[in-house]
């Protein structure tokens, strides 16, 4: 996809700060990290959403963010903690259509958050909720 800014990179047609590389996935820096070392893991075949990834592909990507995260803690960047995030669409802020797993060290102290109100479902609002996925992974009515 010419227009993508990561099939560019994974192209070799933009700079980019490369983590890690292998046939599947790439690792580099954003652009507008939250904190030092902010990585993105991405499948080199474009695939704008998680739902147009193989699940051996997916797999493989959170694989390379947990090894990821590892060397982090490990190296000079140092962090206590890591947050996976990865947004589908543009309501959970998706703004680049290539899926792009984050890995985002965390310190204590620092201001990241993901906030916002939650609800408070009972039991049987769970149950039924549960039971709706079910039935759509089913193919029921």
């Amino acid at each position: 996809m010419t227009n993508c800014e990561f099939c560019q990179i994974v192209a070799g047609e933009a700079p980019a700060s490369i983590v890690y590389e292998d046939d599947v996935s790439l690792a580099i820096l954003t652009l507008r990290p939250m904190s030092r070392g902010h990585t993105l893991v991405i499948p080199k075949e474009h695939a704008a959403s998680p739902a147009d990834l193989d699940a051996e592909t997916g797999g493989h990507l959170f694989k390379i963010a947990t090894e990821i995260a590892g060397l982090l803690k490990q190296s000079e960047v140092g962090c206590d903690g890591v947050n996976y995030w990865l947004a589908d669409g543009p309501t959970a802020g998706q703004e680049v259509y290539h899926v792009h797993l984050h890995v985002i060290p965390r310190v204590e102290g620092d201001s990241i958050q993901l906030d916002g109100d939650r609800l408070d479902p009972s039991r049987s609002e769970m149950d039924e909720t549960a039971k709706e996925i079910r039935r759509v992974s089913e193919g029921t009515t």
